[in-house]
């Protein structure tokens, strides 16, 4: 049995349109006037989304419920495996003690929680989201300023915030590769299309940053350190992203506006240390009273961490580790049951990467980290079901909004509201990133925005003579801001940031800035469209055919991986002996 999607059931795509805000409208008013918790947001959301789709759209129930049922199984897997696997790590750093060898050496370099923030939340952040993405940067820097000493709802709502930088260029890439596949632009126009808008918001999110923290007059004081993050960052995000592709733009802006923070630190500090209000008053400068050894064993697990990600990044180990440990298979009575309006199936293919998952490479940089942080094995895994019940109900939270997510695509409800958009005629390029935007809240990843909305912003940009190229690139950039109040990044974020039931506090602090943000872009892209078309650059359609990737030296990478692992273990224990 075979049920096409309905994209204007109301033969009326004005009214279509306000019928599918519906349950999109509901998460707002649950979580900035209700302010219920997330996870009870989710699952009414959920609800109403079931509703509209068989009352109004005409999909059958068993359809809806399996769509349901498929969305929360990505929930659960790969989203909940990574957020679970990177609060573990910060635990066993947190219950071996190390944490505070960490806190003290942040201290030596910056007592100043400013300094402290964009260190972690916007330089370590954005590296974390070139290697991993997923909501892994969110919950491990959350995590860390947490256990710094921020307060919990600034930790949680800036790292939100700072992450809208580097969203765009996450997890190698992907999100643009995938804008490229379905658009058939090629990924390095788009690179540079975004390269060319990003930069401009990451130069300012410093100040914007440190502003929402201690107030424009605090946030002067430091001058010098938001001027050398936010330019370094951005020069090197606008340079490897036009001239290097997009796999790398997010890894060396946060590695190199980190080490050009550090290094101007090393001349220069704030008169004062600025803290929160209520904290207890430090001293200028604290002098590292530990180890280089001692440092290094502290920091072991991000450093785990970090290597383990950059090498489950790596194609040729990707390939071997799915072929030894991914199972997919069609979702049962729902694959290819659901025709699009031009009559094609869509898949419902759930895939099981078990091994290449970016959650397993977290899981076993922790495990590896146990025994080099001085844990006992029973320990670590004693903290590991600690873990489990700490993130219960972020678990249920981020499991049901993809549910939600899923059945407003499989109905139709996500293309009604992308075809309002479309039809705004001239004024599309303004409206390109609220689509974008549109796309990342409902799935929480700017990879499933691009792959849902790409081809309908290339074909709505030339139907109206726009180049398309901006427009695609635009839903890159909108999705971007999107990132920060999407349900499923609110749910990581508390559940990292101890704020587990006050989901409507965290998404009430990003909503505003999301929309500033989101404003801000849409006028750039209206003037790269039509006033400034010097910054689109020169490019050729792709001819559809996408080459398959290389993973036949994947085993050579995988031993010399191991080997390296292998090697910075040894080194650490032996130095900490």
């Amino acid at each position: 049995m075979h049920w096409t999607q309905v994209i204007d059931p109301f033969n009326n795509i004005v009214l279509s349109a306000l019928v599918a805000l519906i349950p999109i409208i509901f998460v707002f008013w649950a979580l900035i006037i209700r302010k219920m918790k997330g996870y009870q947001a989710s699952l009414i959301a959920t609800l109403i989304a079931v509703i509209i789709a068989v009352a109004v759209y005409g999909m059958p129930l068993w359809l809806a419920a399996l769509s349901a049922v498929h969305g929360a199984l990505y929930g659960l897997f790969p989203i909940c495996w990574i957020v679970i696997t990177a609060v573990f790590l910060f635990n066993i750093t947190v219950k071996s003690g190390q944490f505070e060898i960490i806190k003290h050496f942040m201290a030596s370099i910056t007592a100043d929680r400013r300094l402290q923030g964009l260190l972690i939340a916007f330089s370590f952040g954005s590296f974390l989201e070139g290697t991993a993405g997923f909501g892994a940067p969110v919950a491990i820097t959350a995590a860390m300023l947490v256990g710094l000493g921020f307060n919990p709802l600034y930790a949680a709502g800036i790292c939100l915030i700072a992450n809208t930088a580097p969203v765009a260029f996450g997890s190698v890439g992907i999100p643009i590769t995938v804008a490229s596949q379905v658009s058939g632009i090629p990924e390095m126009a788009i690179s540079q299309m975004v390269g060319r808008t990003l930069p401009v918001l990451s130069v300012v999110l410093p100040f914007y940053l440190v502003v929402l923290m201690s107030g424009f007059k605090k946030t002067l004081e430091i001058s010098p350190a938001i001027l050398v993050s936010g330019i370094s960052f951005a020069l090197l995000q606008w340079f490897s992203s036009n001239y290097l592709g997009p796999a790398l733009p997010d890894v060396i802006a946060g590695i190199g506006s980190l080490i050009s923070l550090v290094i101007l630190l090393k001349f220069w500090k704030p008169a004062k240390p600025w803290r929160f209000d209520g904290e207890v008053a430090t001293a200028p400068h604290v002098e590292n009273k530990y180890s280089f050894a001692q440092v290094l064993r502290a920091w072991s697990p991000f450093i785990l961490l970090t290597l383990m990600i950059i090498g489950w990044g790596m194609q040729p180990i990707k390939g071997v580790l799915n072929a030894w440990g991914m199972v997919q298979f069609e979702i049962p009575l729902i694959h290819s049951a659901i025709l699009d309006t031009n009559g094609n199936a869509l898949p419902q293919i759930f895939k099981f990467n078990y091994l290449s998952a970016t959650g397993t490479a977290v899981l076993i940089a922790a495990s590896i980290a146990v025994p080099l942080v001085g844990l006992k094995l029973s320990e670590g895994v004693s903290v590991f079901l600690a873990t489990l019940r700490q993130l219960k109900f972020p678990i249920v939270t981020i499991a049901s909004v993809l549910a939600f997510a899923y059945i407003l695509n499989a109905s139709g409800i996500t293309i009604t509201l992308a075809e309002i958009l479309a039809s705004t005629g001239v004024l599309f390029p303004f409206f390109a990133p609220v689509l974008g935007w549109l796309g990342v809240f409902i799935t929480g990843s700017d990879t499933s925005a691009n792959a849902l909305f790409s081809k309908l912003q290339r074909e709505t940009a030339t139907t109206i003579g726009v180049d398309p190229v901006v427009t695609v690139a635009a839903n890159v950039s909108g999705g971007v801001v999107g990132k920060m109040i999407s349900p499923q990044s609110i749910a990581v974020a508390a559940a990292a940031g101890q704020l587990v039931g006050k989901e409507s506090d965290l998404f009430r602090f990003t909503v505003k800035h999301s929309f500033l943000m989101l404003t801000f872009i849409s006028f750039i892209v209206l003037a790269q469209a039509y006033f400034i078309k010097w910054t689109v650059p020169s490019y050729q359609m792709l001819d559809g055919k996408v080459a398959a990737p290389d993973a036949s030296h994947g085993y050579g990478y995988l031993l010399t991986f191991g080997v390296i692992i292998i090697l910075y273990a040894i080194i650490v224990r032996i130095a900490s002996r």
